[in-house]
């Protein structure tokens, strides 16, 4: 009897072992399970390099430093959390600086990317804030030139077509069926009295499968906040085909300004030096056609060639003017991470376009004469 208690009361200890052990790996798996629900992520760019640069005054002189990288230096915080459902909180704060000089980019609020949204697998995404133009996100997805690199380029004259990129106040909504995504987007201009003074509206409908084929079309329409009958209105469709290790892009985008749109842009990043920089109240239409090819060799390196060809009509005749931009590039990944690259640009205007800023970024004139070559050699880390 007393062998058949010890037995009875050690497979009551194993009992109650496995049953502390399961409680207890319940719990982690539960904990694992919660902390999976929401999670934020920091992430960013850092890239500098030494750019040689002609006619960089109005004397004509070159200039050499070290600038702040060809694709812009940030860092940012991205957050997700699962609601349920298929359904997602989302929120992104992104701050872009100057490596070179430790300074945030003076072109840009110190969060330029400043949304939150709920993302559904059934029914969507809604995001609000200062985020990305539908405009922008069709040229960005399909067939903006040297595609692989991150961010927006020091030399991407494309940018300078999509309204700024940004836009604050704004609402946008992105639905997706299978390889088409659909974008619709309204930013308030906050005026009393005046609801539609210094708002956009925007559109998109990108096509992408992935490789080989990526087609997008967009349409931006901004009303001026003090003449609100006036409109900046803008275009663009173009699209990549990839063939094995070699990529083709080309696309077309055009700008339309009414006679009294004067570039009260309450939701842009454009301050009024940097719209004289732009030469942008001289033309009431603007066009470029561009494209590039880009080869992929072993992996590691990227070798690509691009042209951009900008036609203007000036509000007056003396503003008539044309730019034809080249570029080659060669860019070596050390690792999934890490690259240096090589750049070299060069820039033809005419008539109305010389003197403009059109090279890609939001800042000064860099463009004192009819021409102007660039060679940049940099470093380029992810995380």
């Amino acid at each position: 009897m007393r062998k058949v208690r010890r037995l009875f009361g050690k497979e009551r200890h194993r009992c109650k072992a496995r049953v502390v052990a399961a409680i207890m790996s319940t719990a982690t798996l539960y904990a694992v399970s919660a902390a999976a629900q929401s999670s934020v992520t920091l992430y960013g760019l850092v890239d500098t390099g030494i750019r040689y640069t002609t006619h960089a005054d109005s004397q004509g002189d070159s200039l050499v430093r070290l600038a702040s990288g060809a694709s812009e230096s940030h860092f940012g915080f991205k957050g997700v959390e699962d609601i349920g459902g298929g359904t997602k909180v989302i929120f992104d704060l992104e701050n872009r600086f100057f490596p070179n000089s430790g300074a945030t980019d003076p072109a840009y609020p110190f969060f330029n990317t400043a949304y939150i949204g709920v993302q559904s697998s059934r029914y969507g995404k809604l995001t609000m804030g200062r985020q990305i133009n539908p405009l922008a996100d069709a040229v960005l997805s399909a067939y903006v030139t040297n595609l692989w690199l991150p961010t927006f380029y020091q030399f991407r004259p494309e940018v300078m077509m999509a309204q700024g990129v940004w836009t604050s106040n704004m609402v946008k909504y992105a639905a997706r069926w299978q390889y088409l995504t659909a974008e619709v987007s309204y930013a308030f201009g906050g005026n009393a009295g005046a609801f539609g003074s210094g708002s956009q509206i925007g559109a998109s409908l990108l096509y992408l499968p992935g490789e080989p084929l990526r087609l997008a079309a967009a349409y931006l329409d901004s009303r001026d906040a003090v003449n609100t009958s006036a409109h900046l209105k803008s275009w663009t469709a173009g699209g990549s085909y990839t063939f094995e290790n070699t990529t083709f892009t080309a696309g077309w985008a055009g700008n339309r300004q009414d006679a009294g749109f004067v570039g009260n842009f309450p939701n842009g990043p454009f301050s009024a030096p940097e719209l004289s920089a732009l030469k942008f109240n001289t033309f009431s239409v603007r066009q470029m056609f561009f494209g590039g090819v880009t080869q992929q060799v072993a992996d590691v390196i990227h070798l690509s060639a691009n042209v951009w060809r900008t036609i203007q009509t000036g509000k007056t005749q003396a503003a008539d003017g044309n730019a034809t931009q080249f570029q080659l590039l060669a860019d070596y990944n050390w690792s999934k991470r890490t690259d240096t690259y090589l750049e070299v640009d060069y820039s033809l205007y005419r008539g109305g376009m010389v003197g403009a800023q059109f090279q890609g970024i939001n800042a000064l004139s860099s463009a004192y004469g009819t021409t102007q070559l660039g060679i940049m050699a940099g470093l380029r880390h992810m995380f």
